[in-house]
């Protein structure tokens, strides 16, 4: 864990892997929401509260792929992953991640009321 991190360090703007926690500093609710999406990274954010009101408007706020709540661990192969902005884009994973894969098409249909003529 590191403490007392600022939107100035590397841990702020670089996508790190690995087993680093940095706690930022906040008073407001805004204010966290500020620093966590300052970053051009979105894979995962990682949201600590019993407000389940908190729960639903900061994980809202959040511009990442995937918010877990109260847990570290939060993969499972039911559930869609993937990141937004410079951590990609689409998912792997669940229905979702057949998106990429196929082309959706829009059939609009009209005069069907009878054969056409001959």
């Amino acid at each position: 864990m590191l403490t007392g991190a600022t939107g100035e360090m590397a841990v702020a703007t670089e996508e790190t892997f690995g087993p680093l926690a940095p706690v930022f500093r906040f008073r407001e609710e805004h204010e966290a929401i500020e620093l966590a999406n300052m970053t051009e990274f979105g894979l995962s954010a990682y949201l600590f509260s019993h407000d389940i009101g908190r729960v639903w408007r900061v994980s809202e706020a959040l511009e990442f792929g995937v918010v877990a709540v109260n847990t570290g661990v939060f993969s499972y192969e039911g559930a869609p992953f993937g990141g937004v902005k410079q951590s990609g884009i689409g998912r792997e994973g669940s229905p979702h991640g057949l998106d990429d894969f196929m082309e959706m098409k829009y059939l609009c249909l009209d005069g069907l009321e009878g054969p056409e003529p001959a």
